[in-house]
């Protein structure tokens, strides 16, 4: 399974090659919402290979009339509902509703047997029921967009910092440490800090505010007791095995 692709479609067939997967191989394409760094790729991939691509109706309805990925094939869509499971060979889907500035966001929570992984991104804020759904997870991807004073203080537009901000917009470095406080378990053996933002964020920052907001938080975890890493814009990131 693929989740978005928001990348040219030669970069997610180069990076899939560099670990020996193959695109044409994929079940399908788990799409999160219609904003173009989630979809950049998306017709390139659909009309090269036509694999299924499933997305909450709303959000199939944005991408059918955006005119930036090209023509898709409307029959490649397979229309889910956010909050209700559904499943594609062995794995079971649960599409998360959560908050950002788009038709019907989610975010993706995946298990196989006893095993569960939650791709959790492109939340301006989150709530008990996020908290909720996170806490069985084995492996989190989890947003750390920006350090607000770095995107206080930069050239960003007003109105889009505010927006950025906002509770439709994106987790910052503090924000997604606290919520990781709230979900740490013994079980969650891999925690991907992801979603950077190239203009007010670094990765050494990011991964030191989480950590940070980790152990100020109501937990008796620290730095060294959780496995973190951030993964990387420009090239592949290590693969987990579970």
């Amino acid at each position: 399974m693929l989740i978005d692709a928001g990348i040219s479609g030669k970069r997610i067939e180069n990076g899939l090659n560099s670990i020996d997967l193959k695109t044409a191989d994929m079940q399908g394409i788990l799409i999160t919402h219609e904003h173009i760094d989630h979809i950049a790729g998306l017709g390139v991939i659909a009309r090269r290979y036509g694999i299924p691509m499933y997305a909450t109706g709303e959000t199939v309805d944005a991408i059918l009339h955006t005119k930036t990925v090209g023509k898709i094939d409307e029959a490649l869509f397979q229309v889910i509902e956010s909050e209700r499971e559904f499943t594609i060979g062995d794995l079971t889907i649960e599409p998360v509703s959560i908050s950002h500035d788009a038709a019907d966001p989610v975010a993706y929570k995946i298990r196989q047997q006893e095993k569960n992984v939650a791709v959790m991104t492109d939340l301006g804020t989150y709530d008990d029921h996020i908290v909720e759904k996170l806490q069985n997870v084995d492996v989190l991807l989890l947003e750390a967009n920006h350090d607000v004073r770095m995107l206080q203080a930069g050239a960003y537009p007003y109105p889009l910092k505010q927006r950025i901000l906002g509770d439709k917009g994106h987790l910052s470095n503090e924000r997604s440490g606290q919520l990781l406080g709230k979900v740490l378990h013994d079980h969650l053996k891999h925690i991907v800090l992801g979603h950077l933002s190239k203009e007010n964020n670094y990765p050494e920052l990011a991964y030191e505010t989480v950590r940070l907001e980790v152990e100020l938080g109501d937990n008796p975890y620290k730095g060294d007791d959780f496995p973190m890493f951030v993964a990387k814009r420009d090239e592949v990131s290590q693969k987990i095995v579970f």
